[in-house]
Protein backbone atom coordinates (compact mmCIF):
# COMPACT_ATOMS: atom_id res chain seq x y z
CA UNK A 1 0.00 0.00 0.00
CA UNK A 2 1.05 3.54 -0.89
CA UNK A 3 -0.05 6.60 0.99
CA UNK A 4 -1.15 9.87 -1.33
CA UNK A 5 -2.78 13.11 0.05
CA UNK A 6 -1.94 14.77 2.83
CA UNK A 7 -4.17 15.84 6.43
CA UNK A 8 -7.72 14.87 6.37
CA UNK A 9 -7.26 13.73 2.90
CA UNK A 10 -4.85 11.12 3.15
CA UNK A 11 -5.42 8.01 1.26
CA UNK A 12 -4.13 4.35 0.78
CA UNK A 13 -3.74 2.72 -2.06
CA UNK A 14 -2.72 -0.76 -3.43
CA UNK A 15 -2.24 -0.31 -7.15
CA UNK A 16 -4.07 -2.84 -8.04
CA UNK A 17 -7.39 -3.06 -10.31
CA UNK A 18 -9.97 -2.59 -7.53
CA UNK A 19 -13.21 -4.85 -7.83
CA UNK A 20 -13.37 -8.82 -7.93
CA UNK A 21 -14.52 -9.43 -11.37
CA UNK A 22 -15.62 -12.83 -12.50
CA UNK A 23 -13.71 -14.97 -14.40
CA UNK A 24 -12.45 -14.03 -18.28
CA UNK A 25 -14.73 -10.34 -17.48
CA UNK A 26 -12.09 -7.20 -18.14
CA UNK A 27 -13.21 -3.45 -17.90
CA UNK A 28 -11.00 -2.95 -20.96
CA UNK A 29 -11.26 0.43 -19.07
CA UNK A 30 -13.21 1.93 -17.06
CA UNK A 31 -14.71 5.17 -17.66
CA UNK A 32 -16.84 6.13 -14.91
CA UNK A 33 -17.96 5.71 -11.32
CA UNK A 34 -21.05 5.98 -9.00
CA UNK A 35 -22.12 5.22 -5.49
CA UNK A 36 -26.02 4.58 -4.11
CA UNK A 37 -27.54 5.09 -0.96
CA UNK A 38 -25.79 1.85 0.28
CA UNK A 39 -22.61 2.55 -0.89
CA UNK A 40 -22.52 -0.29 -3.70
CA UNK A 41 -20.30 0.95 -6.61
CA UNK A 42 -21.76 1.32 -9.89
CA UNK A 43 -18.76 1.12 -12.82
CA UNK A 44 -19.56 2.03 -16.70
CA UNK A 45 -16.87 0.44 -18.88
CA UNK A 46 -16.09 -0.74 -22.08
CA UNK A 47 -15.17 -4.26 -21.53
CA UNK A 48 -18.06 -6.43 -22.71
CA UNK A 49 -20.30 -5.70 -19.49
CA UNK A 50 -21.13 -1.88 -19.81
CA UNK A 51 -22.51 -1.34 -15.82
CA UNK A 52 -20.84 -3.55 -13.24
CA UNK A 53 -22.11 -2.93 -9.65
CA UNK A 54 -19.81 -4.32 -6.98
CA UNK A 55 -20.71 -3.73 -2.60
CA UNK A 56 -18.19 -1.99 -1.10
CA UNK A 57 -15.46 -4.44 -0.65
CA UNK A 58 -15.74 -4.74 -4.35
CA UNK A 59 -17.57 -7.92 -3.71
CA UNK A 60 -19.49 -8.52 -7.87
CA UNK A 61 -23.00 -8.33 -7.26
CA UNK A 62 -24.69 -8.19 -10.94
CA UNK A 63 -24.04 -6.43 -13.92
CA UNK A 64 -26.34 -5.12 -17.08
CA UNK A 65 -26.31 -3.01 -20.05
CA UNK A 66 -24.76 -5.59 -22.40
CA UNK A 67 -27.61 -5.10 -25.02
CA UNK A 68 -27.92 -1.08 -24.08
CA UNK A 69 -25.18 1.46 -24.86
CA UNK A 70 -22.52 1.40 -28.01
CA UNK A 71 -19.89 3.80 -26.02
CA UNK A 72 -19.84 4.25 -22.20
CA UNK A 73 -18.63 7.43 -20.71
CA UNK A 74 -20.46 8.86 -18.15
CA UNK A 75 -22.44 7.57 -14.63
CA UNK A 76 -24.83 9.28 -12.23
CA UNK A 77 -26.36 7.91 -9.63
CA UNK A 78 -29.60 10.28 -8.39
CA UNK A 79 -30.91 11.00 -4.81
CA UNK A 80 -33.83 8.65 -4.99
CA UNK A 81 -30.63 6.13 -6.20
CA UNK A 82 -31.72 6.63 -10.18
CA UNK A 83 -28.83 5.51 -12.92
CA UNK A 84 -28.05 8.01 -15.05
CA UNK A 85 -25.54 6.93 -18.09
CA UNK A 86 -24.28 8.66 -20.80
CA UNK A 87 -23.56 7.26 -24.21
CA UNK A 88 -21.13 9.02 -26.38
CA UNK A 89 -21.31 6.31 -28.92
CA UNK A 90 -25.07 7.13 -29.84
CA UNK A 91 -25.53 10.58 -28.18
CA UNK A 92 -28.18 9.82 -25.56
CA UNK A 93 -28.75 9.86 -21.73
CA UNK A 94 -30.51 6.77 -20.51
CA UNK A 95 -32.39 6.72 -16.61
CA UNK A 96 -32.42 3.55 -15.73
CA UNK A 97 -33.21 0.97 -12.28
CA UNK A 98 -29.98 0.16 -10.21
CA UNK A 99 -31.02 -2.98 -11.79
CA UNK A 100 -30.84 -2.18 -15.24
CA UNK A 101 -34.74 -1.41 -16.16
CA UNK A 102 -35.24 1.99 -18.54
CA UNK A 103 -36.99 4.33 -17.40
CA UNK A 104 -36.29 6.97 -20.21
CA UNK A 105 -34.13 7.96 -23.15
CA UNK A 106 -33.14 11.71 -23.46
CA UNK A 107 -31.51 12.06 -27.34
CA UNK A 108 -31.98 10.25 -30.40
CA UNK A 109 -29.81 6.73 -30.40
CA UNK A 110 -27.41 7.28 -33.24
CA UNK A 111 -28.64 10.71 -34.50
CA UNK A 112 -26.39 13.45 -32.76
CA UNK A 113 -27.07 17.39 -33.42
CA UNK A 114 -25.11 18.99 -35.48
CA UNK A 115 -21.41 20.17 -34.20
CA UNK A 116 -21.31 22.94 -32.10
CA UNK A 117 -25.41 24.28 -32.76
CA UNK A 118 -26.45 24.19 -29.13
CA UNK A 119 -28.83 21.30 -29.67
CA UNK A 120 -29.31 18.42 -27.55
CA UNK A 121 -26.95 16.06 -28.04
CA UNK A 122 -23.48 16.44 -29.48
CA UNK A 123 -21.38 13.22 -28.27
CA UNK A 124 -22.46 14.58 -24.11
CA UNK A 125 -20.42 13.87 -21.58
CA UNK A 126 -22.06 13.58 -18.32
CA UNK A 127 -25.26 14.09 -16.20
CA UNK A 128 -25.58 16.26 -12.84
CA UNK A 129 -29.00 16.27 -10.99
CA UNK A 130 -29.81 19.29 -8.91
CA UNK A 131 -30.43 17.94 -4.92
CA UNK A 132 -32.71 20.80 -4.42
CA UNK A 133 -35.00 20.11 -7.13
CA UNK A 134 -34.49 16.47 -9.09
CA UNK A 135 -33.35 18.70 -12.36
CA UNK A 136 -31.50 16.66 -14.87
CA UNK A 137 -28.40 19.11 -16.82
CA UNK A 138 -26.29 17.40 -19.10
CA UNK A 139 -22.87 18.07 -20.19
CA UNK A 140 -22.98 18.47 -23.72
CA UNK A 141 -19.07 18.10 -24.45
CA UNK A 142 -17.10 16.90 -27.39
CA UNK A 143 -19.24 18.37 -30.24
CA UNK A 144 -20.93 20.86 -28.41
CA UNK A 145 -19.90 23.80 -25.83
CA UNK A 146 -23.31 23.77 -23.67
CA UNK A 147 -24.97 22.40 -20.54
CA UNK A 148 -28.95 20.92 -21.35
CA UNK A 149 -31.52 21.01 -18.51
CA UNK A 150 -34.19 18.93 -17.95
CA UNK A 151 -37.30 18.62 -15.34
CA UNK A 152 -36.69 15.38 -13.16
CA UNK A 153 -39.47 13.23 -15.81
CA UNK A 154 -37.29 14.63 -19.06
CA UNK A 155 -39.07 17.39 -20.54
CA UNK A 156 -37.09 19.83 -21.88
CA UNK A 157 -36.25 23.18 -19.93
CA UNK A 158 -33.38 25.60 -21.05
CA UNK A 159 -29.58 25.52 -22.81
CA UNK A 160 -27.03 27.40 -22.26
CA UNK A 161 -22.93 27.86 -23.02
CA UNK A 162 -20.73 28.84 -25.95
CA UNK A 163 -17.73 27.46 -27.09
CA UNK A 164 -14.66 29.83 -26.25
CA UNK A 165 -11.44 30.16 -23.52
CA UNK A 166 -13.15 33.61 -21.75
CA UNK A 167 -15.22 33.51 -18.21
CA UNK A 168 -18.38 31.60 -18.89
CA UNK A 169 -16.91 29.79 -22.45
CA UNK A 170 -15.82 25.87 -22.92
CA UNK A 171 -13.77 23.71 -24.31
CA UNK A 172 -14.86 20.36 -23.75
CA UNK A 173 -17.40 20.55 -21.39
CA UNK A 174 -16.74 17.51 -19.80
CA UNK A 175 -18.02 16.95 -16.47
CA UNK A 176 -20.30 18.75 -14.43
CA UNK A 177 -21.84 18.50 -10.51
CA UNK A 178 -24.13 20.49 -8.93
CA UNK A 179 -23.64 21.74 -4.82
CA UNK A 180 -26.37 21.59 -2.05
CA UNK A 181 -27.23 25.34 -2.68
CA UNK A 182 -27.58 24.35 -6.83
CA UNK A 183 -24.13 25.94 -8.07
CA UNK A 184 -23.30 24.00 -11.29
CA UNK A 185 -19.21 22.88 -11.26
CA UNK A 186 -17.68 22.20 -15.10
CA UNK A 187 -14.90 20.30 -15.38
CA UNK A 188 -14.16 22.58 -18.97
CA UNK A 189 -10.85 20.29 -19.32
CA UNK A 190 -9.14 21.77 -22.18
CA UNK A 191 -8.98 25.23 -20.59
CA UNK A 192 -7.89 23.40 -17.75
CA UNK A 193 -9.75 24.74 -15.06
CA UNK A 194 -13.44 24.09 -13.58
CA UNK A 195 -16.10 27.00 -13.75
CA UNK A 196 -18.93 27.96 -11.40
CA UNK A 197 -22.22 29.01 -12.72
CA UNK A 198 -25.67 29.45 -10.77
CA UNK A 199 -28.75 27.15 -11.88
CA UNK A 200 -29.35 28.85 -15.02
CA UNK A 201 -25.89 29.20 -16.65
CA UNK A 202 -25.04 32.94 -15.33
CA UNK A 203 -20.91 33.05 -14.61
CA UNK A 204 -20.28 32.78 -11.27
CA UNK A 205 -16.26 31.93 -11.03
CA UNK A 206 -13.26 30.08 -12.43
CA UNK A 207 -10.86 27.72 -10.57
CA UNK A 208 -7.60 27.29 -12.52
CA UNK A 209 -3.89 26.34 -11.63
CA UNK A 210 -4.83 23.27 -12.87
CA UNK A 211 -3.83 20.32 -15.18
CA UNK A 212 -6.62 19.27 -17.52
CA UNK A 213 -10.12 19.02 -15.22
CA UNK A 214 -12.08 15.86 -16.53
CA UNK A 215 -13.95 14.51 -13.07
CA UNK A 216 -15.67 16.51 -11.01
CA UNK A 217 -17.74 15.21 -7.94
CA UNK A 218 -19.39 16.77 -4.94
CA UNK A 219 -19.73 15.09 -1.44
CA UNK A 220 -22.48 16.39 -0.34
CA UNK A 221 -22.68 14.13 2.88
CA UNK A 222 -20.66 15.77 5.45
CA UNK A 223 -21.48 19.24 7.15
CA UNK A 224 -19.97 21.31 3.91
CA UNK A 225 -19.69 19.95 0.41
CA UNK A 226 -16.35 18.71 -0.79
CA UNK A 227 -15.09 19.28 -4.40
CA UNK A 228 -13.02 16.36 -5.65
CA UNK A 229 -11.48 17.24 -9.43
CA UNK A 230 -9.81 14.54 -11.46
CA UNK A 231 -7.01 16.34 -13.55
CA UNK A 232 -5.02 14.82 -16.66
CA UNK A 233 -1.84 15.08 -17.27
CA UNK A 234 -0.86 18.11 -19.11
CA UNK A 235 2.80 18.10 -19.77
CA UNK A 236 4.37 16.24 -22.96
CA UNK A 237 6.36 13.58 -23.23
CA UNK A 238 9.46 15.32 -23.09
CA UNK A 239 8.80 15.97 -19.41
CA UNK A 240 7.13 12.85 -17.96
CA UNK A 241 8.82 12.37 -15.15
CA UNK A 242 7.94 15.85 -14.03
CA UNK A 243 6.12 16.36 -10.70
CA UNK A 244 2.91 18.32 -9.80
CA UNK A 245 1.53 17.91 -13.50
CA UNK A 246 -1.02 15.80 -13.08
CA UNK A 247 -2.40 12.85 -13.33
CA UNK A 248 -3.88 13.69 -10.17
CA UNK A 249 -6.84 14.20 -7.36
CA UNK A 250 -7.44 17.35 -6.31
CA UNK A 251 -9.97 18.25 -3.27
CA UNK A 252 -11.50 21.60 -3.13
CA UNK A 253 -13.80 23.67 -0.75
CA UNK A 254 -16.84 24.84 -2.76
CA UNK A 255 -15.52 28.63 -2.33
CA UNK A 256 -12.40 27.34 -4.32
CA UNK A 257 -10.00 26.65 -1.18
CA UNK A 258 -7.37 23.89 -1.94
CA UNK A 259 -7.40 21.21 0.75
CA UNK A 260 -5.27 18.39 -1.03
CA UNK A 261 -3.66 17.19 -3.87
CA UNK A 262 -3.79 13.45 -4.37
CA UNK A 263 -0.60 11.88 -6.42
CA UNK A 264 2.39 14.18 -7.20
CA UNK A 265 3.90 11.97 -9.89
CA UNK A 266 3.39 11.51 -13.49
CA UNK A 267 1.25 8.92 -15.22
CA UNK A 268 2.06 5.07 -14.85
CA UNK A 269 1.41 1.75 -13.22
CA UNK A 270 3.22 2.31 -9.80
CA UNK A 271 1.28 2.16 -6.87
CA UNK A 272 0.38 5.89 -6.28
CA UNK A 273 -0.01 7.14 -9.82
CA UNK A 274 -2.84 7.71 -12.11
CA UNK A 275 -3.56 7.63 -15.85
CA UNK A 276 -6.16 9.66 -16.74
CA UNK A 277 -8.45 10.05 -14.19
CA UNK A 278 -11.85 10.51 -16.23
CA UNK A 279 -14.74 9.75 -13.26
CA UNK A 280 -14.68 10.00 -9.59
CA UNK A 281 -17.22 9.14 -6.80
CA UNK A 282 -16.75 8.99 -3.05
CA UNK A 283 -18.64 6.71 -0.43
CA UNK A 284 -19.74 7.34 2.65
CA UNK A 285 -16.67 6.39 4.51
CA UNK A 286 -14.79 8.94 2.82
CA UNK A 287 -13.04 6.60 0.19
CA UNK A 288 -12.49 8.04 -3.28
CA UNK A 289 -13.12 5.54 -6.48
CA UNK A 290 -11.27 6.43 -9.61
CA UNK A 291 -12.28 5.41 -12.81
CA UNK A 292 -9.30 5.64 -15.13
CA UNK A 293 -9.57 5.97 -19.20
CA UNK A 294 -6.51 4.19 -19.30
CA UNK A 295 -6.88 2.34 -22.51
CA UNK A 296 -7.58 5.41 -24.68
CA UNK A 297 -4.90 7.45 -23.31
CA UNK A 298 -1.89 5.44 -23.24
CA UNK A 299 -2.75 1.25 -23.67
CA UNK A 300 -4.54 1.67 -27.47
CA UNK A 301 -0.92 3.32 -28.48
CA UNK A 302 1.37 0.83 -26.77
CA UNK A 303 3.05 -2.25 -29.09
CA UNK A 304 1.24 -3.96 -28.88
CA UNK A 305 -2.35 -2.33 -27.26
CA UNK A 306 -2.94 -3.75 -23.94
CA UNK A 307 -5.33 -2.96 -21.07
CA UNK A 308 -4.17 -1.00 -18.25
CA UNK A 309 -5.40 -1.02 -14.32
CA UNK A 310 -8.38 1.84 -14.82
CA UNK A 311 -9.91 1.78 -11.71
CA UNK A 312 -8.60 2.38 -8.05
CA UNK A 313 -10.06 2.40 -4.88
CA UNK A 314 -8.37 5.15 -2.16
CA UNK A 315 -9.02 4.36 1.45
CA UNK A 316 -9.07 6.95 3.65
CA UNK A 317 -6.95 7.14 6.59
CA UNK A 318 -8.63 8.17 9.75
Amino acid sequence: MVKLGSGEYTYEVSGENWGELPDGWVYREATAVAVDSKDNVYIHNRGGHPVIIFDSNGKFLRSWGEDIFKTPHGITIGPDDSVYCVDVGDSTVRKLTTDGKLIFTLGDPGNPAPAMSGKPFGRPTHVAIDPRNGNIHVADGYANAHVHKYDPDGNYISTWGESGTDEGQLNIVHNIDIDSNGYIYIGDRENQRVQVFDENGKYENQWVNMSKAAAVYIDKRGASDIVYIGEYFAGISSNAIGTDLGPRVSVYQTDGTLLARVGRKSYGDEPGRFYSPHGIAVDSKGDVYVADVAYSEYGRLMDPPRELRSMQKLVKVS
